[in-house]
């Protein structure tokens, strides 16, 4: 098996390709051991001390570091678990183990379902396919008074360059297409 890296605009992060389908719909994002146990993969993944963080994507894992860690002595051990993860043949996500939604706005009418319904459809087609590039994901959490909650996954989280990406970026294009939103703010 083969395993290429690729780096990511956060410093702290590192996106894994390991030549395989690796969530076959959806995503899964772990920020601490505990919450890891639905994923063997992910449990795997922070036996090791310096992992502080694991995404999973279709076909890419993020791993985030430790602050002070060095990914010179880090990756060897992240690509060694990985290859020994797919070559057994282990699940990814334990069976049963479905990922919570993301919440999304309440019921409180037809005009808001039908932004909401505009904000995801811009979120999906628009921008959740570029920040994967990156091993990021940017999920939908709520849209309230004009303002449009979004949670960063991956390499996402903790970005320098995040607030530039909400701001510059999916604000401006979410502001362009639906006037009824006037910000938009991570949670």
């Amino acid at each position: 098996m083969f395993i290429q890296t690729e780096q990511t605009p956060n410093p702290a992060t590192l996106k894994f390709l390991p030549s395989c389908t690796v969530m076959s719909s959806g995503t899964a994002n772990f920020t601490d051991r505990r919450a890891a146990a639905r994923s063997p993969l992910a449990e795997r993944l922070f036996e090791l001390p310096e992992v502080a963080g694991v995404f999973l994507g279709a076909d890419f894992i993020t791993v985030t570091k430790e602050g002070d860690s060095d990914w010179h002595q880090l990756k060897p051990a992240v690509l060694a678990a990985v290859m020994e993860h797919f070559t057994a043949g282990r699940p990814v996500v334990a069976a049963g183990a479905d990922e919570p939604a993301a919440a999304g706005a309440s019921d409180t009418g037809e005009e808001e379902d039908e932004v909401v319904s505009q904000i995801k459809e811009l979120l999906e087609t628009r921008v959740r396919p570029a920040v994967a590039i990156d091993g990021g994901d940017i999920v939908f959490h709520d849209f309230e008074d004009g303002v449009v909650y979004l949670e960063m996954h991956g390499s996402c989280s903790g970005c320098p360059s995040s607030t530039a990406t909400l701001k510059a970026g999916i604000e401006n294009m979410l502001r362009h297409y639906i006037p009824e939103v006037v910000e938009v703010r991570a949670i």
